[in-house]
């Protein structure tokens, strides 16, 4: 009777379900609102990002409009905004969001997040962000390069990287500091390419296209790759975004 106790005991504990004994790292809430040209890449993005949580043992929430904001932010280690609009969040919104940032939380920024419209009517997340985006030239094929090879978002990169994107061009007019992560290498691709009565300039040799800094106290991890759906399939790019979020939810993982 003592040993088929034993092993019934043992049976039970193997049945156990491993969410009873094992807790999420950490909790993401990703805000990816679709506009006029990010769009199709939600479904295919939430897919691979909540594949992602699963694997690496954290909690991902997705909301696809701004009233994910109106909720409890307290728990959330980051937030993720995901070729967000933010001219459309409301004055209601961005105030929950600032306060979200002044009391701890952590922020990454992918693609059209980066972009604040129209320009200065948010200076505040303009100095989130650490730049400001201009007009950019067409998608075209380049070569990235690897500036910061101790930082997460890198590790998963070739030290130079073909890749195609929409290369935004940046300004620094609230003079941030940043620590540039990845370049562009303007010499392979033409950074005059823009659509007719529209003009844009290289920005030459230190051509930052995705970074970190620290703002108000919040960590905050910039890319601006991500322009089109397909991107959110492809495993570089999503080891890209995960070594960003990783860093940017725990400050751990720089070499």
């Amino acid at each position: 009777m003592q040993r088929r106790a034993i092993i019934s005991g043992m049976a039970a504990a193997i049945m156990v379900p491993k969410a009873v004994w094992a807790d999420t790292q950490f909790k993401v809430l990703v805000i990816g609102m679709p506009s006029k040209y990010h769009y199709e890449y939600v479904p295919v993005a939430r897919e691979s990002l909540e594949r992602m949580a699963k694997l690496h043992a954290f909690e991902m929430v997705w909301s696809h409009n701004a009233y994910g904001l109106d909720q409890d932010l307290k728990p959330y280690a980051a937030i993720m905004l995901l070729n967000t609009p933010t001219e459309d969040l409301s004055a209601d919104h961005r105030a929950k969001f600032e306060a979200y940032v002044r009391a701890g939380g952590h922020v990454m920024v992918v693609h059209r997040a980066a972009i604040a419209l129209p320009a200065d009517s948010w200076p505040w997340y303009e100095k989130l962000v650490g730049r400001t985006v201009g007009v950019h030239p067409m998608l075209q094929t380049g070569v990235v390069t690897v500036v910061d090879k101790s930082f997460p978002a890198t590790f998963g990169l070739p030290p130079r990287w073909i890749w195609s994107d929409e290369f935004y061009t940046t300004t620094n007019p609230h003079n941030v500091k940043i620590t540039p992560v990845l370049n562009v290498d303007e010499t392979s691709y033409d950074p005059t390419k823009i659509w007719p009565g529209q003009v844009v300039k290289g920005m030459g040799k230190d051509h930052p296209i995705a970074w970190y800094h620290s703002y108000e106290g919040s960590r905050v991890f910039v890319t601006t790759l991500g322009h089109n759906v397909e991107m959110y399939r492809d495993p570089q790019y999503l080891s890209h975004l995960l070594g960003g979020l990783y860093w940017t939810a725990t400050g751990l993982g720089r070499g």
